[in-house]
Formats: C-alpha cells, sequence, structure tokens
C-alpha cells in the first residue's frame, strides 16, 4: 500500500490544527516600494531554488507607508497583490491598528480588491479579543470572512490577554512585537532587551515570548518570533534563531532584511538525522494504520507520531530534500 492509498498524516495526527499548524517558518517584512518588489522577486528566487516556496512576503502599511499617504500606499500593495509578482499567494499585509484612522480604508482597499490573494491580514497593537473581533467584522464587510488573521502582541496588557486572543477562531498566529514591548514600559526594560542577546536574557522579555508561545501552541495557532534589527549581524541573527526555535517554541521567526531569511531557514529546520529518523516512525506507523509499533526497541504512538509528522512538516517548509518515501506525503508545491 503506498502513502497515497493511505489517509494522510496531517488529518489522522492533527485534526483541526492541521489547517493552522503550518505556516513558512520565515515571515519577511518589507514597506518601501522598491524592497517590496524585491521581496516577492526574491520569494519566488528562492522557491525556486527550494522547490517550495519556503518564506511569507508581508507587505507593510503601517511602518512603510508615509504620514498623510496612507491611501496611497495602500492601493500600490493590492496593486502588487493582483501582479504577476505574487506567484504563490503566500503574501501577508500589515494594515494600521483597529484605532487607526486608516484602518477601515485599509481594510477596504486591500482585502476588498485583493483579499483572494492575500494569505493573511497582520493587525499590530492588539490589546484584546475585542481588537479581533473588530478586525474580523471589517473583513467579513468587504467579503473576506475567510481570510486568516495574524496578530501582534506588543504591549503588557495584550501578553496579559494572549491566550484569549489566541483562542479567537480567526487568529492563525500571534506575534511577538519586541520593540514595542520594550517601550511600552516607559523604560523601566534597558534599551540593551531589544538587542539580539538582551532580549533572550531580561525576565520580562523572556516571560512575554514564553506566554506568547504558550498561548499559541494552547490553541494550535502559530507563535511568530519577534525580529532581530542587527541584520547585519549574521552570527547575532543565527543564535537568536536557534534559541527562538529550540529553547523559547516558537515555530516561525520575522526577517526585516534578506540577509536574515537564510539563517532563519536554517535554525528553523530539522537535520537530516531527524528527518531520517521521522520518516522511518511515520512509515512504520502508516503501515499500522496508526497503531502503536516497537522500533529499535522503543514504543511510539499517535504521540509520538504527532512529533515526528510535524518533523517531516518542518523540512518541508524549508525545503530541505525527503526520503523518497516521505515525498509521497507532500504534493509539489511548484509546477
Amino acid at each position: 500500500m503506498t502513502a497515497t492509498q493511505m489517509n494522510h498524516p496531517r488529518d489522522i495526527l492533527l485534526g483541526a490544527q492541521a489547517q493552522t499548524g503550518f505556516l513558512p517558518v520565515c515571515d519577511h517584512y518589507s514597506g518601501v516600494e522598491a524592497r517590496m518588489r524585491k521581496s516577492l522577486a526574491l520569494q519566488a528566487e528562492m522557491a525556486q531554488e527550494f522547490g517550495a516556496c519556503v518564506f511569507d512576503v508581508t507587505l507593510d502599511c503601517e511602518d512603510g507607508a508615509a504620514v498623510g499617504g496612507e491611501t496611497e500606499h495602500a492601493h500600490l500593495v493590492a496593486e502588487l497583490l493582483n501582479s504577476d509578482l505574487n506567484r504563490f499567494d503566500r503574501v501577508g499585509v500589515r494594515v494600521h491598528p483597529v484605532d487607526h484612522p486608516a484602518f477601515p480604508a485599509d481594510v477596504m482597499t486591500i482585502a476588498g480588491r485583493a483579499g483572494h490573494r492575500l494569505s493573511h491580514l497582520m493587525v499590530p497593537k492588539v490589546e484584546t479579543v475585542d481588537d479581533v473581533r473588530e478586525a474580523a467584522l471589517a473583513l467579513e464587510a468587504v467579503g473576506a470572512e475567510a481570510l486568516p488573521l495574524h496578530v501582534l502582541i506588543e504591549s503588557p496588557l495584550a501578553v496579559h490577554h494572549a491566550f484569549e486572543i489566541a483562542a479567537h477562531p480567526r487568529v492563525q498566529s500571534l506575534s511577538f512585537g519586541l520593540m514595542d514591548f520594550v517601550s511600552s514600559h516607559g523604560g523601566a526594560i534597558p534599551a540593551d532587551g531589544m538587542g539580539a542577546a538582551g532580549q533572550f536574557t531580561h525576565p520580562l522579555v523572556v516571560r512575554a515570548k514564553l506566554e506568547i508561545a504558550a498561548a499559541a501552541h494552547a490553541h494550535g495557532k502559530v507563535p511568530s518570533h519577534c525580529v532581530v534589527t542587527e541584520f547585519s549581524d549574521t552570527q547575532a541573527m543565527r543564535a537568536a534563531a536557534r534559541k527562538a526555535a529550540a529553547e523559547f517554541g516558537y515555530t516561525r521567526m520575522w526577517s526585516i532584511h534578506p540577509n536574515q531569511i537564510r539563517p532563519i531557514l536554517e535554525a528553523f529546520a530539522p537535520d537530516e538525522r531527524q528527518i531520517q529518523i521521522a520518516t522511518k516512525i511515520i512509515g512504520a506507523a502508516a503501515l499500522a494504520a496508526w497503531a502503536p509499533v516497537s522500533i529499535d526497541g522503543t514504543l511510539h504512538d499517535r504521540a509520538s507520531y504527532r512529533h515526528f509528522w510535524q518533523v517531516l512538516e518542518r523540512a518541508h517548509a524549508t525545503g530541505r530534500s525527503l526520503p523518497s518515501e516521505a515525498q509521497a506525503w507532500f504534493a509539489p508545491a511548484i509546477p
């Protein structure tokens, strides 16, 4: 019996979480027109290289639009979404916060004109679940009721409400907004707390990161790690990405410079040994119709199957080469 003749492990092992649990591990932000175009071109180039679309692009209205130029910027973003540059429909948009005067027009212009080409809408400055509800209603008003919402947790109050926010059915991912979080403490957190190293040592920042990751995992959503502003320091970027993935429970991370994309992919990808072990265990599980099996003297059941399937999902999402017996589980991403 071949893999394609069996029930797919994504559905067998993950259930409802299969709809939200796996996004590209890198979310690359750009807001200036030239950089937005280059980001979309790079997305296509690296998809060709890896054989899969390995990172999302999020076009930025909040920080990308000049004051007074919000309307023009929103129209530009809609045009880019509807253009041939958007090859994979893995492009999101960060709009203005729900209490900003430009928010309704952002949603109407971008989701109204190009909602079918959007992968997600990122809503910044979310404080409570009421902000999520307001964003969801705005999308429904323009016919984008199925569009996933990603939200930015950027304040102590938002961290306090993270579990309730993550529980909202429209929320697909929670991101940590490091810079605003630190600055919202009125100087109580030193500037080092925004750095590549300090953000992993200051207790308040560490607590916020862990709360957000826990809230996301509690509700089957994707926790997305914050930026590293020292974009020219590849070593610092790589170390931060590894910590976020291995120690803080994040399965996705922001990039703000093209040089940060590959270190993120490397940090969040399983190695060859992990891939081989996962392939062996999932193959044996499928042949056993997902009943418990013993492999190399270790008992495995659906709990461990779930873990090893997620290893294969991450490998695929990061463009890693999969053994032939595992490839059947994944439809080709590129014609």
